[in-house]
């Protein structure tokens, strides 16, 4: 069990983690190559504060020095980069707490909250008693800016399928994908005729999934928009996303949707 290494092993983190100088040299490395001065300059620190830190971490295979730089092992790329995710997971989530706190966060597949942290350039839309449509106005100028839409819809209205279908007409790539429920209900009006559009575009399918991932998404080349669950499982909250134009975090929510993608069925109509 992990509490057991760590039990072992605790003298050693708590002194790595105690220490903000031993933190600031590794992520300082992570970036490239650095000199004594680079790194004085970087922390704010002395010589004298830096040089003891600088042996600790060259005694643990951490560091190493080459013509007057300092960078890192490979171990210490390794754990430079497990610091790295601790670090941006703890600032996403204390960033935009109260989404997190309020939402199904365990909905996210575990490997992409490994990755949470890759989202941290991202801002929460919501819905306002001044404006009561901003989540959906937020949408439809996403979808307008795109060229290419992938869509996990656990919910969905005529004016959304609309949008969705006037933007696929228009020769956009889109990839939207819902559950058994949402695809009955695709298959009678006002939906059908809209949703026949997309899949009858080049460029437009559809995909069923069973079971429905508990989240919705927008992903498009230049934006991501994710929406969550209610903590009770059952609500989707559709007042509330999380959006972001960060290319990481776009990329984040690609690998999120092909991830879900693989193992959907497309649609034929």
């Amino acid at each position: 069990m992990a509490v057991d290494h760590y039990t072992r092993i605790m003298g050693d983190i708590q002194a790595l983690f105690r220490s903000r100088l031993q933190i600031q040299i590794l992520l300082a490395l992570a970036d490239g190559n650095k000199t004594l001065a680079q790194l004085r300059e970087i922390t704010g620190s002395s010589s004298q504060a830096l040089i003891p830190k600088i042996r600790k971490l060259e005694t643990s295979n951490y560091i190493a020095i080459n013509e007057y730089e300092y960078h890192l092992n490979p171990v210490g790329k390794i754990l430079t980069m497990k610091i790295q995710d601790i670090i941006l997971f703890k600032s996403v989530t204390r960033k935009h707490k109260d989404f997190w706190d309020n939402h199904r966060v365990d909905a996210i597949p575990e490997p992409f909250l490994h990755d949470l942290g890759e989202l941290y350039e991202s801002e929460i839309v919501s819905d306002t008693n001044v404006d009561i449509f901003n989540v959906y106005f937020n949408f439809l100028k996403a979808l307008n800016e795109a060229e290419r839409v992938s869509i996990v819809s656990p919910i969905s209205s005529p004016a959304h399928t609309e949008a969705v279908a006037k933007r696929a007409m228009e020769g956009v790539t889109i990839e939207i994908l819902v559950g058994k429920d949402l695809a009955e209900q695709f298959s009678r009006p006002p939906y059908m005729e809209k949703i026949a559009e997309v899949a009858g575009t080049e460029k437009g399918k559809i995909f069923i999934m069973d079971p429905m991932p508990r989240l919705g998404l927008t992903v498009t080349d230049k934006v991501i928009s994710l929406g969550l669950y209610k903590p009770d499982g059952i609500t989707f909250d559709s007042t509330t996303d999380l959006f972001s134009r960060d290319q990481q975090a776009v990329r984040w929510g690609q690998r999120l949707f092909d991830y879900y993608r693989d193992k959907a069925v497309e649609l034929k109509f």
